[in-house]
């Protein structure tokens, strides 16, 4: 995956790759600063060596193990990339039991044998910074895929986790889903971020918040739902 490159200062200062890691085809970010050479890894799903490798590659000392929600896809890989670099392990407290149980998932799903993730050193709600030297990532409740989901903004990227997709949404049919709390998470809060914004989701390729709100169906249905509400 390319480095995003919608503002020239701030891919100066920050480096940003992408890696596809397990079955489910999961994107693992890491972003890290080039000046202070500190990183945060979003949603290492899976591989861990592979994430570690990468990190290594950048040169980026992983401080932070921050998750956009606790399904089996984005946790299993918590663990071993803890372990290598002593990470602080965040994610939504709604968030916990989905991981907690994603041992058995992995089991059910995948005929697997894994360890769960460690239990998270700290709990981020909306609104909080998630911050490293050098890099610092806005926290937002998106809930509607999970109770917990959560997405993280810095200036020019938003790392969406299993909210917004490039021309999709993330599935609400598991248990805590909610399609109402999903659009209302996408229009209400994603949406009002600048039009150049790039889009780093959990799974597929990036978009931006422009293209989203111009040709995404769920997103063109929902306006054109509120507005026929509206004009009633």
């Amino acid at each position: 995956m390319s480095e995003p490159q919608a503002d020239a200062r701030r891919v100066r200062e920050l480096m940003v790759r992408g890696i596809v890691v397990g079955m489910f085809a999961e994107n693992c970010w890491i972003i890290g600063s080039r000046r202070t050479r500190e990183g945060i890894v979003i949603d290492p799903g899976d591989q861990a060596q592979d994430i570690l490798n990468l990190a290594k590659d950048l040169g980026v000392n992983v401080k932070l193990i921050a998750n956009s929600h606790g399904h089996l896809d984005h946790v299993m890989g918590v663990r071993g990339v803890q372990e290598a670099t002593g990470a602080e392990f965040l994610l939504h407290p709604e968030e916990l039991v989905i991981a907690q149980g994603s041992a058995r998932a992995a089991a059910m799903w995948l005929g697997r044998s894994v360890e769960p993730p460690p239990d998270p050193d700290h709990f981020i709600a909306d609104g909080d910074e998630v911050e490293v030297d050098g890099v610092k990532l806005k926290v937002i409740h998106t809930p509607g895929h999970t109770p917990g989901s959560v997405s993280f903004y810095t200036e020019g990227m938003l790392f969406s986790g299993d909210t917004l997709f490039r021309g999709s949404i993330g599935r609400t049919d598991l248990p805590g889903g909610s399609y109402e709390q999903e659009m209302a998470s996408i229009v209400d809060k994603l949406l009002q971020l600048p039009d150049d914004t790039i889009v780093l989701p959990g799974h597929m390729q990036e978009t931006k918040i422009a293209i989203e709100r111009q040709t995404n169906p769920f997103v063109l249905d929902e306006i054109s739902r509120r507005r026929g509400e509206g004009g009633r």
